[in-house]
């Protein structure tokens, strides 16, 4: 059974519902797993995760690569960055996600979003929200990560916030290197500048990423971004 929306559309339709008809989030969420042919949201969840893009997205990556998974608000890019971390914990590896944006809580409601329930991984999956969040705090907390071990960064322009911190386009490479050196991968979540239009061009890429600081992303050799369910991963060369 197809989903008439991906997962994200569909639960901000339920939180929409939910204010509407001053209902709990969770009826909400039923409610509109009934509308697309399913007894509850968990196993319309379920049904996204088994079938989401994610799969054939994570058998496109290698060790040593860096990502950058680039959308607007709203688009999915969190759970979509998530779900890879997942596919990387099924074939055995672990996953980290480095975050200044959520906290546990909100992380563990994000993997019941996609149907995933966190025990599942347990010992693989690693949550880091510290304040100290930069490449030099990630290549610390990745140093004894084994190979394959898939890491998140949440999100790429936050990295430089602070003053101490080092460039932006000395953090991305210092990530670029350690990811070759220790055959990991990195996915870096990333903003998109609010001058694009959609209505000019269907789907974002790398002109339109934010960047409030200098940074060649040509550093990334792997790019994914996501517009209105649509999804574009390219390789370098």
């Amino acid at each position: 059974m197809k989903l008439s929306a991906p997962i994200y559309r569909l639960k901000r339709a339920a939180k929409l519902l939910s204010r509407e008809k001053n209902i709990p989030l969770h009826e909400a969420l039923d409610r509109v797993a009934a509308q697309e042919g399913f007894s509850g949201w968990s196993l319309l969840a379920a049904k996204a995760s088994a079938t989401a893009p994610a799969g054939e997205l994570f058998g496109r990556l290698s060790p040593g690569d860096l990502m950058l998974v680039g959308a607007r608000p709203g688009q999915g890019k969190t759970l979509m960055s998530l779900e890879l971390a997942v596919e990387a914990m099924k074939a055995g590896h672990r996953g980290v996600f480095f975050t200044l944006e959520y906290t546990e809580k909100d992380m563990l409601d994000r993997f019941r979003d996609i149907g995933v329930e966190p025990g599942r991984f347990e010992g693989l999956f690693e949550f880091d929200n510290s304040d100290e969040i930069s490449a030099d705090h990630i290549v610390k907390r990745l140093a004894s990560a084994p190979r394959g071990t898939l890491a998140v960064v949440d999100y790429l322009q936050l990295l430089d916030q602070k003053r101490e911190n080092p460039e932006l386009s000395i953090q991305v490479r210092t990530l670029r290197e350690f990811a070759r050196d220790r055959g990991l991968i990195i996915v870096c979540i990333s903003q998109i500048d609010r001058s694009y239009d959609p209505l000019t061009k269907p789907c974002h890429d790398l002109e339109d990423v934010r960047l409030p600081n200098p940074l060649d992303l040509k550093l990334f050799n792997k790019t994914c971004f996501l517009n209105d369910g649509e999804i574009r991963f390219r390789a370098a060369g």
